[in-house]
């Protein structure tokens, strides 16, 4: 149950940032938010890092495949989409649409267990669910 409510909190927080970053970028400029966005998540991380973590840097240097580690550079790209589809759609349809793309990917990569994540049965019913999903944009978005 507390995964479940991590996950609720984390879709809040991804749309009220989407909404702050897209704001922001109407004022300065989409790649400068992108480097504030970045910079700030950097220093909450080596704070937060400092006061409770304090494992080594040097165990990155471990981590295979090494383009695991491109969760960093991936994250600019989100910050960039984000702010775009906010910008061009608005923030509900903007994350609906997000959040129907990353149940659909997520399922792909469960599917055909990617990146290590282990291969589950393809299922009519969450095939279903992802239609029903889909529609449901649809509906929102013509009316």
């Amino acid at each position: 149950m507390l995964g479940f409510w991590i996950a609720v909190i984390s879709g809040a927080l991804m749309s009220v940032q989407g909404v702050f970053n897209t704001q922001v970028t109407k004022q300065s400029g989409i790649w400068v938010t992108n480097i504030f966005v970045q910079l700030t998540a950097l220093l909450v991380c080596l704070a937060l890092w400092l006061a409770t973590d304090r494992s080594s840097f040097a165990t990155l240097m471990k981590v295979e495949p090494k383009y695991m580690l491109l969760g960093g550079a991936i994250g600019a790209f989100i910050t960039y989409t984000v702010i775009k589809s906010m910008e061009q759609m608005g923030p509900a349809r903007a994350a609906m649409c997000i959040v129907v793309s990353q149940l659909i990917i997520a399922y792909l990569i469960e599917v055909f267990g990617m990146f290590g994540v282990e291969k589950q049965s393809l299922e009519g019913r969450k095939i279903l669910g992802m239609g029903i999903m889909i529609a449901g944009i649809v509906i929102f978005k013509w009316t």
